[in-house]
């Protein structure tokens, strides 16, 4: 699965046509969770608290972003890279 982002230690991930709703893939030291792209929310898996929240946060902050890189995994291109929150 490709990496769009990695920050604090969290690995952001897409699938390439994946279902819907939009989402993207989060794993962080053993855990792994899904995030709702429109909402930010933790939609699968599990997640510490305090990763869940910065996690949420930071797909909020690049929605737009990830629609892109949905859009573009609908397509079969490549994805582009987002800047992860430590360099925000």
């Amino acid at each position: 699965m490709p990496t769009i982002s990695i920050f604090f230690g969290i690995v952001v991930q897409m699938y390439w046509n994946d279902h819907n709703p939009p989402h993207l893939h989060a794993i962080y030291q053993g855990y792994k969770a899904i995030f709702e792209i429109q909402t930010g929310e933790m939609i699968g898996g599990s997640m510490p608290p305090g990763v869940r929240r910065v996690l949420s946060e930071w797909t909020l902050r690049h929605q737009d972003e990830l629609m892109e890189n949905w859009e573009r995994g609908r397509l079969q291109r490549p994805f582009q890279t987002i800047r992860g929150a430590d360099e925000e």
